[in-house]
């Protein structure tokens, strides 16, 4: 094995562990790290961001304002309280302790034999799992994605979650026979996105946010269709928009009565075109896919919709296999040519590895606020 620079025997990553009685603990531990076999890279994270996906693995459905520092064997940890009713949907998770982080940048200090791993050494990549709130991770070179010599880790350090998912909806869209999509809570870091990959591209997007100030934020980056939820005219905004843009598929961030409502819409639109009454409604398909949860209710679809309908879960893991390598290669060739530009993130504040066990720091991550996305970063 070829080195730029000494491989240490262990390195600290956070972790969080899932206990019976109701609660989640999350420390940084020290983890060996053990020689690259032939496939794999050693990457210095020096970036990661905090993402939504992230927290569900970190906190595991624990209340955050519950966060309190404990001491225990191995040291101090950041322990939250798990209500009962979420306690269940860890159960497989119970006595595991598991890293933390979907995505992270940094350098390659240390390769395995192989020629691709070796070609990255030395290389600034933005890294594809692995437990990236870490100081260190291995991981197969195919996880990697190289830059630029030169380029900033922070600049590349959200470069898969967020503009995969961004690609991976319009491929969905694509692949399903859709012309035009909504997307919910839609100001987000990747509703953003989505929303210049759309206007780049001449894609229909209808964008579903919940107050005046995002819809404006969404509409200088050049959105068309903006529908805000707490209007009293939203439901019928969300029609037009529908109807104007000839959307039958969305992706849904919130869930609960949100789904219901964007069928709905979906619904209406369509009996515009119908040219005769049926008590099965339009026969225009009109597709869901929750990819997130911010609302933790039951999902309701209200009989309006007809039967031409469908309801699923959509998550970008899943997607990338169905895709397959050569599916991959091609987006990640967009993403790297975006990375400045439509696929660039911002960020409104940078934390390292020991603020995650602070109780002041996990409930502000946990609010969610647009414009709000924090860094990890271990300079």
């Amino acid at each position: 094995m070829t080195a730029h620079a000494p491989r240490p025997d262990q390195t600290r990553r956070l972790t969080s562990t899932v206990a019976g009685d109701g609660h989640v603990d999350i420390r940084i531990a020290e983890h060996d790290l053990t020689e690259p076999r032939p496939h794999e890279v050693i990457v210095r994270i020096k970036a990661a961001p905090i993402n939504p996906s992230d927290l569900i693995v970190m906190l595991a459905d624990a209340e955050p304002s519950s966060a309190r520092t404990v001491a225990g064997e191995h040291g101090s940890a950041l322990r939250l309280d798990i209500p009962g009713d979420a306690l269940a949907r860890s159960e497989l998770r119970l006595g595991a302790t598991v890293p933390v982080g979907n995505e992270g940048s940094g350098v390659v200090v240390a390769a395995g034999s192989s020629p691709e791993a070796q070609a990255l050494l030395g290389a600034t990549v933005a890294v594809l799992g692995g437990g990236t709130f870490a100081e260190h991770v291995r991981v197969p070179w195919r996880a990697c994605m190289a830059f630029a010599p030169g380029t900033p880790a922070r600049s590349v350090a959200s470069a898969f979650v967020n503009p995969l998912t961004v690609l991976g909806m319009i491929d969905t869209m694509r692949a399903e026979g859709h012309t035009a999509l909504v997307h919910t809570a839609a100001a987000s870091n990747l509703g953003q996105m989505l929303v210049q990959v759309c206007v780049r591209d001449g894609i229909g997007l209808v964008n579903v946010v919940r107050r005046t100030e995002q819809a404006e934020l969404l509409r200088s980056l050049g959105a068309e269709h903006v529908c805000v939820s707490s209007s009293a005219t939203f439901s019928d905004d969300l029609v037009e928009a529908v109807a104007a843009t000839g959307a039958t598929i969305a992706f849904d961030a919130v869930g609960g009565d949100t789904t219901g409502q964007l069928l709905v819409a979906f619904e209406r639109a369509a009996r515009r075109t119908m040219g005769a009454y049926s008590p099965y409604g339009s026969e225009v398909h009109k597709q869901v896919y929750v990819y997130g949860l911010l609302d933790p209710g039951p999902v309701h679809v209200p009989r309006e919709v007809g039967m031409a309908w469908g309801v699923g879960g959509w998550l970008l893991g899943p997607f990338l296999q169905r895709i397959g390598p050569d599916g991959l290669a091609r987006l990640r060739d967009q993403v790297a040519a975006g990375i400045d530009t439509v696929f660039a993130s911002r960020y409104a504040r940078e934390v390292h590895l020991d603020d995650l066990l602070r109780p002041d720091v996990v409930e502000a991550m946990c609010r969610r606020a647009t414009g709000d996305k924090y860094l990890l970063v271990t300079d």
